[in-house]
């Protein structure tokens, strides 16, 4: 009974509608490049023309899977911070507007997972490699602290704790959701 019983399930799977493969989770993490407006008046100004991404010698602006506008995804390739800021230059409908220095920008913040960061342990990687000083060490506590006034989100340090750690300990928050989060 038991070969008839398998062979009943059998033809049963095989009859049934074959599974529909999972479609990929979008994801929300992206950052918009540097100078980026509001993402209100971004989005009413950008015409997707991909000009800010073709001067970037990074190739760190790609485009968004659901609307095509430029975004960043620091955890593939960071900002690199470039001093004369090409991607802005490029932008010819003040989608990103001109910055007096790199300090200005805000396309998000790092934030540590205490937790798996081993800066308590001597890694300041993270630290050493802040384009802007935002990182520090309290070594009173023994971890890592994000000076949120001077971090501008390029995901330089989420990079670079992913070179040198088992587990990622440091992400980039986008600008637009911190943004969303203040009352």
């Amino acid at each position: 009974m038991s070969v008839a019983k398998a062979a009943q399930e059998f033809a049963k799977h095989q009859a049934a509608a074959p599974e529909q493969p999972a479609l990929p989770a979008i994801r929300t993490d992206w950052l918009r490049p540097p100078g980026a407006v509001d993402e209100t008046l971004f989005l009413e100004r950008c015409t997707q023309c991909g000009d800010c991404a073709k001067v970037c010698p990074y190739g760190s602006i790609t485009f968004h899977p659901q609307n095509g506008t430029p975004v960043i995804f620091a955890d593939q390739v960071p900002c690199y911070l470039c001093e004369d800021v090409p991607c802005i230059t490029a932008c010819a409908t003040d989608a990103l507007l001109p910055i007096e220095g790199r300090e200005q920008i805000r396309m998000g913040r790092a934030v540590v997972s205490h937790r798996v960061c081993t800066a308590g342990q001597g890694c300041h990687a993270c630290a050493s490699k802040c384009p802007t000083d935002a990182l520090s060490m309290d070594f009173d506590m023994q971890r890592l602290v994000v000076t949120a006034e001077r971090c501008v989100g390029c995901g330089l340090c989420e990079q670079v704790c992913r070179t040198v750690n088992d587990h990622v300990a440091i992400r980039i928050t986008p600008y637009r959701l911190l943004a969303q989060a203040r009352p």
